[in-house]
């Protein structure tokens, strides 16, 4: 009976730890790791103005309605941003943003796995940049 309590006990730990090796960019997202980084609007504000090659990226479909400034619009809702996608320096640093968290976790996400190194995702999206005070452009 021994026997086959450890032999259970070391299923249930492998399973859990290949369901994490699965889910982790759902669950932690870490830049270098594959995944992207949640980044706050002030820590966006400070990538913006320290990271010349920052790329912005707008995934929404209200890119007319204001934006963050200097941003590109790909909307992630009708294929735009996969269009896209092949015709993207992979080796610029990209900070992703929508006016909803689906949008921008699903823009954010195709990048990285499209290979794409360093991503960041603005939390709280385009409200949080404006209820911060940032500028925004029409």
């Amino acid at each position: 009976m021994r026997f086959w309590g450890w032999l259970i006990l070391i299923v249930i730990v492998a399973g859990g730890i290949w369901w994490l090796s699965d889910n982790a960019g759902s669950i932690n997202n870490n830049t270098g790791t594959g995944n992207y980084v949640d980044v706050s609007p002030a820590e966006a504000k400070d990538l913006i103005d320290n990271k010349a090659d920052l790329v912005v990226l707008d995934v929404s479909n209200a890119y007319a309605d204001g934006h963050m400034p200097s941003a590109i619009n790909y909307y992630v809702g009708d294929g735009s941003l996969d269009d896209a996608i092949p015709s993207l320096d992979k080796n610029v640093p990209y900070l992703v943003y929508c006016h909803v968290d689906s949008a921008s976790i699903s823009g954010a996400t195709k990048l990285i796995e499209a290979g794409f190194g360093e991503v960041y995702r603005l939390e709280g999206n385009y409200a949080a940049w404006t209820a911060a005070g940032y500028d925004i452009e029409k």
